[in-house]
């Protein structure tokens, strides 16, 4: 028994600690989905009742607000990861070379990320505010009129990207950068022999050996903006006229709003396979990319 046990120690150890963890996942995913199945409401006394499909097949097939809100879902996350992407890479760049002050811009990129979001939220409000809102002010300096960025059913989605460019562009730059750090010199010293252009460089060496981070990165931060709900409902609550409701917004509104917890579970579910798909596809990508 001794020896079994020293055997598979390094199996031993990590087990509790695997098993609780993995029961905290189980258990309310095992639940929701249960949920789903079912028509019940909180704000009555009966019991949940069964109904197989029927919440999925309304959903899907009826109910027209939730393929808007997965609409606004990933429009919001394409528009701000794409962004965050391509300046990420930008600030990784000019963050890998050397000049003054450079320790203290990248703790400063890090602020935006540890921020409370919904301190960031109020900020921003106030930024955004039409009357006497910094962002007005600043696009008066370059003739531009006045525009309502929140109070605007057109304008109030890309305002919320915008502010997730502002918020999370620094967490791409930050991976990007130690990816670039990680990089081998000899490529590049080859490439100087050569007389390559700073811009060949980047094209054929930089890009391509860094394609495997950044993939990465994106991975990580579109999981994180197909879940975004705090900024939004700090922000917005899904307004005006439901322009910003998202699939997690409208979830929690079936939820809390509606006490429709079947609905809301059937969302959930549906949810998280779209999460699911998502990564899937990106982490086929980057062993494509790898391969």
């Amino acid at each position: 028994m001794n020896r079994w046990i020293d055997r598979n120690i390094k199996w031993l150890f990590p087990l509790p600690a695997v098993l609780f963890i993995a029961l905290m996942m189980a258990f309310p995913i095992t639940y929701t989905l249960w949920m789903s199945f079912t028509k019940w409401s909180m704000s009555a006394v009966q019991p949940p009742k069964f109904v197989a499909l029927a919440n999925y097949a309304n959903m899907l097939g009826a109910d027209a607000r939730f393929w808007h809100a997965a609409g606004r879902t990933f429009y919001f996350t394409i528009a701000a990861v794409a962004a965050e992407t391509v300046l990420g890479i930008a600030l990784a760049m000019l963050l890998n070379r050397d000049f003054p002050g450079k320790n203290v811009v990248k703790t400063l990129f890090l602020l935006p990320m540890v921020a409370t979001p919904v301190a960031i939220g109020m900020v921003w409000l106030l930024m955004f505010e039409p009357s006497i809102g910094f962002m007005n002010y600043a696009i008066g300096l370059f003739g531009i009129a006045p525009q309502r960025w929140l109070a605007s059913e057109a304008g109030a989605l890309p305002s919320l990207v915008l502010v997730d460019i502002w918020q999370w562009t620094p967490m791409i730059a930050l991976i990007v950068l130690a990816g670039l750090v990680s990089l081998p010199s000899d490529p590049f010293e080859a490439a100087a022999v050569d007389g390559a252009t700073p811009l060949q460089v980047f094209w054929r060496i930089t890009l391509p050996m860094l394609r495997p981070t950044i993939i990465v990165a994106v991975i990580l931060r579109s999981i994180d903006a197909l879940k975004t709900f705090d900024i939004i409902y700090a922000m917005t609550q899904g307004g005006p006229n439901y322009a910003t409701e998202t699939l997690n917004l409208y979830g929690y509104t079936l939820g809390f709003g509606y006490f429709q917890m079947g609905a809301a579970s059937t969302l959930l579910m549906i949810f998280f396979a779209i999460v699911m798909g998502v990564v899937v596809f990106l982490n086929r990508a980057r062993k494509g990319v790898a391969a």
